[in-house]
């Protein structure tokens, strides 16, 4: 469905005849609606009942599962929601002096607009769509081919997403930062499965699953076990985990925010959801191997049982390296993500910092890798996609509101020549704004109070149950770090409270940096009127958008009222992933 989609979408662009009867915010209308029907596809699908046991298709390429169709209906949801949210433009009548328009004819310069503030849109829609398709690729890839192609799909489309606005330098330096990093991390996943693969001469993970079950060769168990190191290296990259995180920061505060929504939660969650599967397989191996091995060590003859001894505890060791290495990750994240976020003034290197953190939570339940730490995990997910949703949604919606106040006295120089700013880049921008935008605070506030674990929002939940599962399995001081990390991090959420609740709003422009050029503010069109041309220099929030940051909020606030449709649904999951 997005396939055709995507074809469908590029045929329109390149015909001159669709393209001029169709605008960019109809694009993403029609992109947004293609995200519903293929999540009402995905969701539809589960009626069939041989999924329950998986299917493969195109030649075992790809697995598909029970968790792999709920997790497609949650990613296209999300990119509808995303979609959704793009700010509409609405036209407010400025005069210009006619000495600002010079030798620039009217008509030029309203095709120069019209077309910068298409391509924007246009193109936005469609890249999201290639990222999207590579992102539900990937969660159900069961290859190791069609898992490097699947992440290097998703990849591709955010690393363009990030240089998306041209004109804008920061953006083009983000992108370009991402598109290096992003290169390295991948050539990482690609070196761990060309090892598996010279080493096995196998790319089908069931195959390697069942060869990794009885081998009985050291050489080939060191072999398999360094290129899944490896191999997850590589996605541990991919998302930012520590050490592995100081590119996030730069690129998420140089993009413009409405590229950082897809940034900070799509590819994490298609990354993290294929973890989670490639981990409970290999640690199901594990366990079943070290009861194999001690019910050989009593029952066996001598020579048999001392082989077979050695072997499976070899097995067990490559599950603790991979444990161990998920662990480090998190301990690092947890620490990191939370103390060199207490530092940061700009308000999405704030949230980068805090991303981390939460991928340190995520990673200690994936660690751990029981039925109640996969229950955790899925519903860790979920929660954290929706409040950063919300989150930058909302930011989103602070920059439209008080940007537009301020532009009304920029001159149509200013906006050509140095492009308007829409987005919040300093915590300071949001001073005072309780008393101009309550609703937009008040919302935001509930949101940074669930990112801090504060009770009975959805947030805390989350994490009572990633520290209950830890401590049943014994990682006591794992789960004494991240109660730790909890208290400390909500000290830099509610400095962002404090400043939106105190002081007064902020009626100039705030230049605290030179190097971080802004986004371009891209008029819609100009009319000529009697020689005094008008322009659009504002544009408004839809009622979609107001809609979906009322509809999140109230589920952040509310969710402690009925909390049985999301936890019966994550522990259906997760039995049926850990018992499969």
């Amino acid at each position: 469905m997005i396939f055709l989609s995507i074809l469908i979408i590029i045929g329109a662009i390149s015909l001159s005849s669709i393209n001029k009867q169709l605008s960019s915010i109809l694009y993403l209308r029609i992109a947004s609606i293609v995200f519903i029907y293929a999540g009402a596809l995905a969701f539809n699908a589960l009626y069939i009942q041989s999924i329950g046991y998986g299917v493969g298709i195109y030649s075992s390429l790809f697995q598909i599962t029970t968790v792999s169709q709920l997790f497609d209906t949650f990613l296209f949801l999300i990119g509808s929601f995303i979609l959704i949210s793009w700010p509409s433009s609405s036209i407010i009548s400025s005069r210009v002096p006619r000495g600002v328009v010079g030798s620039l004819p009217g008509s030029i310069l309203n095709l120069k607009l019209k077309s910068n503030r298409f391509n924007f849109a246009t193109e936005y829609s469609l890249i999201v769509l290639f990222s999207t398709l590579g992102a539900s690729l990937l969660v159900s890839s069961s290859d190791l081919i069609s898992m490097y192609l699947s992440i290097e799909l998703q990849s591709f489309g955010v690393y363009i997403l990030s240089t998306l606005y041209r004109d804008s330098e920061s953006a083009t330096s983000a992108g370009l930062k991402y598109f290096l990093l992003g290169g390295l991390s991948s050539c990482l996943i690609l070196l761990g499965s060309g090892l598996i693969y010279s080493f096995t001469g196998l790319t089908n993970f069931e195959t390697i699953y069942s060869l990794f079950a009885v081998i009985d060769l050291n050489n080939l168990s060191q072999g398999l076990s360094l290129g899944l190191i490896i191999v997850i290296v590589g996605f541990l990259f991919k998302i930012a985990a520590a050490p592995l995180h100081n590119w996030s920061p730069d690129v998420y505060d140089d993009s413009p925010t409405i590229v950082t929504i897809w940034l900070t939660i799509m590819p994490k969650i298609s990354i993290l959801i294929f973890l989670l599967e490639l981990h409970s397989q290999l640690g199901l191996i594990g366990n079943n191997l070290t009861v194999f091995s001690a019910l050989e060590f009593l029952n066996s003859l001598p020579l048999v049982q001392s082989n077979q001894f050695i072997t499976n505890l070899f097995h067990e060791n490559i599950v603790n390296v991979l444990n161990n290495l998920l662990l480090l990750s998190s301990l690092l994240s947890l620490i990191i993500g939370t103390l060199v976020g207490l530092a940061q003034s700009r308000i999405k290197r704030l949230l980068a910092y805090s991303t981390i953190s939460h991928v340190g939570f995520m990673l200690l339940a994936l660690s751990i890798n029981t039925e109640q730490s996969i229950d955790s995990l899925i519903f860790y997910i979920i929660q954290y996609s929706l409040t950063n949703l919300n989150t930058f949604l909302i930011i989103l919606a602070f920059g439209y509101v008080i940007n537009n106040s301020l532009s009304k006295t920029n001159k149509l120089a200013t906006l050509l020549d140095k492009e308007s700013d829409k987005d919040i880049k300093f915590i300071a921008e949001l001073k005072g704004q309780f008393f101009s935008n309550p609703l937009l605070s008040l919302a935001l506030s509930i949101c940074l109070f669930s990112m801090a674990g504060i009770p009975p929002l959805i947030g805390f939940f989350s994490k009572q149950f990633v520290l209950y599962s830890a401590i049943q399995s014994g990682y006591f001081f794992m789960s004494i770090v991240a109660i730790l990390v909890s208290v400390i991090s909500a000290s830099y959420y509610l400095k962002i409270i404090r400043v939106l609740h105190s002081g007064t709003p902020v009626t100039e422009p705030i230049a605290l940096s030179t190097n971080a050029n802004p986004l371009p503010l891209q008029p819609e069109f100009i009319e000529v009127k009697d020689s005094n041309p008008t322009i659009n220099t504002t544009s408004d929030l839809t009622n979609y958008h107001s809609f979906l940051i009322s509809s999140l909020t109230l589920s952040i606030l509310l969710f402690v009222l009925k909390p049985s449709i999301i936890l019966n649904s994550t522990q259906l999951l997760a039995l049926s992933l850990f018992n499969c």
